[in-house]
């Protein structure tokens, strides 16, 4: 078997791989984590997300997804809708917190610079899961910074946590000092 080594473009190299474009990453990093964080705070400080009320949010939440799955050009694909009504509506609860310690997490991490790019790889993941759902509003937006925040993984953290706990940690690839 032949193997090519295919060079990474300049642009590539410099947007993904490059500290001196780190500063952008901190901005778009910091940007997106904010909303996250808020949006779990928001979750975290209320009855219907977390405590005895727990559920209930989510429950109505995905009763009207449910909803948006009626019709010829539905905004809920049937795949979706058969995942919210034999799955996650059996665990309102779970989901709750689920949801809200998992915003969080993701905001925390995106601020700090703390494992960037799985942080942003989640936070992808749950947009991708509220669009599937029906739910625009910021959702298409933060995936796409956060799918680039993936791409950036090498330097998006430089200016954050990632910058000093990734040496130390290492890549599955490559292992850090403490694992040397």
């Amino acid at each position: 078997m032949v193997t090519v080594d295919i060079p990474e473009p300049k642009a590539s190299k410099f947007f993904f791989g490059d500290t001196r474009i780190a500063w952008l990453w901190l901005l778009i990093r910091v940007y997106a984590g904010w909303q996250w964080l808020m949006a779990g705070w928001e979750k975290f400080t209320s009855p219907a997300w977390i405590g005895p009320q727990a559920g209930a949010a989510v429950q109505g939440f995905l009763r009207g997804a449910l909803g948006k799955a009626q019709g010829q050009h539905a905004d809920v694909s049937s795949w979706y809708a058969y995942f919210i009504q034999n799955v996650a509506l059996y665990h309102p609860v779970l989901l709750s917190y689920f949801v809200t310690f998992g915003e969080i997490a993701v905001g925390a991490g995106l601020i700090l610079g703390l494992f960037t790019g799985i942080a942003a790889f989640f936070g992808a993941f749950m947009n991708a899961n509220y669009l599937f759902a029906g739910t625009v509003s910021i959702n298409p937006m933060l995936l796409i910074l956060e799918l680039f925040l993936v791409l950036a993984w090498r330097n998006a953290g430089w200016w954050g946590l990632d910058r000093y706990l990734l040496p130390h940690l290492g890549v599955p690839w490559k292992p850090g000092k403490a694992f040397a």
